[in-house]
This record gives structure tokens, C-alpha cells and sequence, in this order.
């Protein structure tokens, strides 16, 4: 079902970016929503939306800016394309199974569309076809163990997959086995096959990473505990080393057991002087520095998220704006950062119920 909000034909996607968000249909989400963005003030205007595919919790865009790639976060996982040449995103072929449930993550590497499936702990390997559409899946690689945190850490539950900036490998970020998988994947075949695995802090509960700019190091986000794993990154080896932690909320509500703070995602800025990271439940966005070699990570601050329940944080392209996906509260917030501080300043928001993810094209 596709829909456009009144007076939405004003505004025209040709004349300004455009922002994609992702929602869960199922508690009152709309979709895939598609919003024009003021590169000058920050500011989303909504275009319309599309309901056609269930709970596209989170999405990735193709390398043309032609294809928009979501999942279907939904007990019998799925992926879906989308054409988005027109204002509108138009379904492109079927939706594909994964072979798993509940993905929660997606990615492009070298012509496959790659998804980590949460609920079943495995990722999946789909072909990108020259039209944009998604073929079969053609492999699907599943994590093995568990952690101490007996509610959470049951079993596998891949959270995140990204290709790392070489190109050369796919890590996978499982928050039920304490770990992060560096897998090959076969772009002859479309094979996905596991390289190595780095344990981190059991019971930390890893969600998503980010590299920084160089290259050399990566930032792990602890959904269990408040913090950020800094990690050594080799890509010639494949091999990620952590070297130490640093926590994204204050040390007063780190300590405070009753307090449920349940960090969401991580964004390091385009220079890699600075570090944000969303924590749900304390409805926050940490400010880390980093040193020049992107190993040392300080917190400096927190700001309000600018709603409930911030799941998803991104850059805009040009590194100005901030935008935080606020699920519980049903909003998109944007911020003004600081280049000196880091420090990003509300300046607005746009009712979007149920966000869950916010890219741009």
C-alpha cells in the first residue's frame, strides 16, 4: 500500500535530498517512509510512505541511489527492494526469505545483499541482481554459543552485519554470544564462510559497531552494559583485537542497577574526532572523543535524545546534521553538531510512529 500525505506534492525530491525511514508496521508504523531534507537547516518534510512490506525495520541504499534495500523483521524473515527513482519507492520483484528470523540488519558487499537474522542467530547471502532485484539466498552461515546473561544470551542472536572498509571481509556483531564474526564471503558463489571470531567482555552484550575513517580501529556498541568496546582493526589479517572500553552514559547511571539503559547504535564523525552513541531507556546521545589515533575514547557529555526509546542514529552526508530514530516516542529528531565540541544541538523534529532507522539518498 503506498500513500501520500497532503500538500507532500510540493515538496520536490529532485530540488533536495531525501531521507528513508524505517518503521515497525506492526505497533502503528507506516512503513518506509520517504521525507525531502533541507541540507541547510536539517529539516524532514514527509513525501509519503509504502506499507508494502511488514516491520522494514531497518534499510540499507543500493550503490546507484536507484535501489533501496529494507528487511522484514518478522518471525519468518524476509528482504525486500525497492525502485526509488520516482518520489515514492515501488516494490522491485518479491520479497525473499533468508532462511532465518527476525532480521534485524542488512548490508551490500560485493553484489550480495547481506542480512543478520537475530532471532535465529545466523546471516544471510542474497544475490543483487543487475536490475536491482534480490535473487535466492545462496548461503546461510549460522553462529554457534552462548552468554551469561540467561534472558538475553540463550543462544546466537546476530545483530549486525558490515562490510569492513577494505572490502575484504563481512563482520557480523552477535549480542548473544559476546562476540564479533569475520567472515569471507565468495562473491563467485556467494558463499559466506567464517574467518575468525574476537571474544569481547562476557555478558556485554554487543549490538553494532562502526569504523573509524582510518581504518584501523573499530567501536563496538554493548547493549547489556553501557559502554563502547575500542578495537584494533587489521584487514590485511581479518583480525580484530579489543583494547579497551569506555562508557556512553554517565558513571552515576552505569552504576545505578535499576536504571534500564539499553544502548542502540553508534556513528563516528567523518574527520574521526568524535563518537556518538543512542542508549534507549536513559533516551540519550553520548558525545566521545577520540584521540588522533582513534584508540583513546573520553565521554564528554550526553544530550537528550529528543524523544523515547532512540533506536537508530545517522549522519547526514555532509557530517552537519544528526538524526536519531526515536521508536516509542514516534519521531525522527535532528541535531546541529558542533565541528569544535562535537556536541549536537536540537534544532527539530517529525512524527514518524514507530521509527526505527533513518538513511539518505
Amino acid at each position: 500500500m503506498i500513500s501520500r500525505r497532503r500538500g507532500a506534492a510540493a515538496v520536490s525530491s529532485k530540488q533536495a535530498g531525501r531521507a528513508f525511514i524505517g518503521s515497525f508496521t506492526s505497533a502503528g508504523g507506516q512503513g518506509v517512509t520517504v521525507a525531502a531534507v533541507d541540507r541547510e537547516t536539517g529539516k524532514l518534510t514527509v513525501i509519503g510512505s509504502t506499507e508494502a512490506v511488514p516491520d522494514p525495520s531497518f534499510l540499507v541504499l543500493g550503490p546507484g541511489a536507484d535501489a533501496l534495500y529494507a528487511v522484514s523483521e518478522v518471525a519468518d524473515g524476509a528482504a525486500a527492494a525497492f525502485d526509488i527513482t520516482g518520489d515514492l519507492p515501488q516494490p522491485l520483484g518479491g520479497t525473499r526469505a533468508v532462511g532465518g528470523s527476525s532480521p534485524t540488519h542488512l548490508a551490500l558487499a560485493d553484489g550480495y545483499l547481506i542480512t543478520a537474522n537475530y532471532g535465529s542467530g545466523s546471516v544471510t547471502a542474497l544475490p543483487v541482481r543487475a536490475d536491482g532485484s534480490l535473487g535466492a539466498a545462496t548461503s546461510v552461515l549460522r553462529h554457534e554459543g552462548s552468554g551469561p546473561h540467561t534472558a538475553r544470551q540463550h543462544a546466537p542472536h546476530a545483530h549486525q552485519v558490515l562490510p569492513d572498509p577494505s572490502g575484504s571481509w563481512v563482520l557480523s556483531v552477535d549480542l548473544g554470544t559476546d562476540s564479533v564474526r569475520i567472515c569471507a564471503l565468495d562473491a563467485s558463489t556467494g558463499t559466506l564462510r567464517l574467518h575468525g571470531e574476537t571474544a569481547l567482555r562476557p555478558g556485554t552484550g554487543p549490538r553494532h559497531l562502526a569504523f573509524h575513517p582510518s581504518g584501523t580501529h573499530a567501536y563496538v556498541l554493548n547493549e547489556l552494559e553501557p559502554t563502547v568496546t575500542v578495537c584494533r582493526w587489521d584487514a590485511a589479517a581479518g583480525v580484530l583485537e579489543p583494547v579497551g572500553e569506555t562508557l556512553v552514559v554517565p558513571e552515576e547511571v552505569a552504576a545505578d542497577l535499576t536504571a534500564a539503559v539499553y544502548p542502540s547504535e553508534v556513528v563516528v564523525s567523518c574527520d574521526g574526532r568524535f563518537l556518538w552513541a543512542a542508549s534507549r531507556g536513559h533516551d540519550s546521545i553520548a558525545v566521545i572523543a577520540l584521540d588522533g589515533t582513534g584508540e583513546k575514547a573520553s565521554l564528554v557529555t550526553t544530550v537528550s535524545c529528543g524523544g523515547h526509546w532512540p533506536r537508530d542514529l545517522t549522519l547526514d552526508p555532509t557530517g552537519r546534521w544528526l538524526y536519531a530514530a526515536n521508536e516509542r516516542s514516534g519521531n525522527v529528531s535532528w541535531f546541529a553538531v558542533d565541528p569544535t565540541t562535537g556536541i549536537p544541538r536540537h534544532e527539530g523534529s517529525l512524527d514518524v510512529p514507530a521509527a526505527s532507522c533513518v538513511i539518505f539518498g
